[in-house]
């Protein structure tokens, strides 16, 4: 099959069409190298002028300040959940933990196996359809720090704007909606994003943290698990994942030619109002998150029965639209419209939604 579909897939992820062209043009050999990037050494000129160019292309986008470190990691935010807490949760601390999905409550567990863990919020009760706020959250003033979920995959709600958290840095996991939208850096303490959502494919996982952060880090860690290895080496401590990093490079310059991520919010809030407006004018569809929650990333929404929520992936992805099929632990239906994702595959998606009901309603 040559004609590429519509990738409707939580991740790994639509990537850009001309960073997919730019990779095949240049796979086998790099211009004046004549090696392939994923041949040539993490230790080359080529390669570190790559990295510093990844590493500038984010910085520059998202304006992050210059009293923070860029890393490019390996273990995806899963392994996250256990370097925050490891690094920074000292055994006579605690830290909160505002949980407002199923990632939240993934990192919830993780940081339990290292120390004292307080719920600041958990939203499970409601069947995570919103975004807390700042009045019900529960905050401990000498938290070693608050973690947050910024956009939920599975549920599809996300975070607005941030919690105000005082004193306590504010850790955000921000794996599904880094890149999407501009964002204060300055009101984190650290941030940490799987690439596979908006900035590239899986392997790399980018961490922005606050150097005034790197002094509190637990002695005695292992090598590879210390965030201050990391910014020592410049994330080149062992070898990093030379391709995603190159790929990354590759996304923040189309970011960077369609405006940067004042324009790419705007995008993505108009193809989401597409999907919304369709479950919002139907009585058909009827959407999991409050509206005023909603993911501009991860649109989820159920039918009338299981059944037809089956039928309808089924028959979508035998119309090309891919990758619907809401996660295994909450069934429905999950659209994920990343930053790749074309606007007409959700005006396609919203024809099928209207033809299906038609059929089915």
């Amino acid at each position: 099959m040559t004609e590429r579909i519509f990738n409707f897939s939580a991740g790994p992820a639509v990537l850009p069409l001309p960073v997919l062209e730019a990779a095949q043009r240049d796979l086998l050999a790099l211009p004046g190298v004549g090696m392939s990037v994923m041949e040539i050494s993490h230790r080359s000129k080529t390669f570190d002028e790559i990295i510093q160019s990844a590493e500038a292309g984010i910085r520059d986008l998202l304006s992050v300040p210059k009293d923070y470190q860029i890393l490019f990691l390996q273990g995806g935010a899963s392994l996250q959940f256990a370097m925050v807490p490891m690094n920074f949760l000292a055994l006579d601390a605690s830290a909160d933990y505002i949980v407002t999905g199923s990632w939240g409550k993934k990192a919830l567990k993780e940081a339990q196996k290292f120390g004292t863990v307080d719920l600041a919020a958990n939203l499970a009760d409601g069947g995570f359809t919103r975004i807390p706020g700042q009045d019900e959250l529960h905050l401990n003033p000498s938290a070693a720090y608050v973690h947050i979920t910024s956009n939920e995959t599975i549920e599809g709600v996300q975070w607005k704007q941030e919690p105000e958290t005082g004193e306590a840095p504010l850790v955000s996991d921000s794996s599904s909606d880094i890149l999407s939208r501009p964002i204060a850096v300055d009101k984190y303490g650290l941030i940490y994003a799987g690439a596979q959502k908006n900035m590239g494919p899986s392997g790399v996982t980018l961490v922005i943290i606050r150097e005034d952060l790197l002094p509190r880090i637990r002695e005695g860690l292992a090598t590879m698990l210390d965030y201050r290895t990391h910014v020592k080496d410049k994330s080149l401590h062992n070898t990093p994942n030379t391709w995603g990093i190159y790929i990354i490079n590759l996304v923040t310059r189309w970011l960077k030619d369609k405006g940067g991520l004042e324009t790419m919010a705007g995008e993505n809030e108009a193809k989401a109002k597409l999907l919304y407006d369709a479950i919002d004018g139907s009585e058909f569809y009827r959407g999991h998150a409050d509206p005023d929650s909603r993911s501009a990333m991860n649109v989820t929404f159920r039918l009338p029965s299981e059944d037809l929520e089956k039928k309808f992936s089924s028959e979508a992805t035998a119309q090309g639209l891919d990758g619907l099929k809401g996660h295994r632990s909450v069934g429905g239906v999950r659209a994920s419209i990343y930053n790749a994702f074309p606007r007409d595959g959700c005006q396609a998606l919203v024809e099928f939604m209207k033809e299906f009901e038609k059929k089915n309603g």
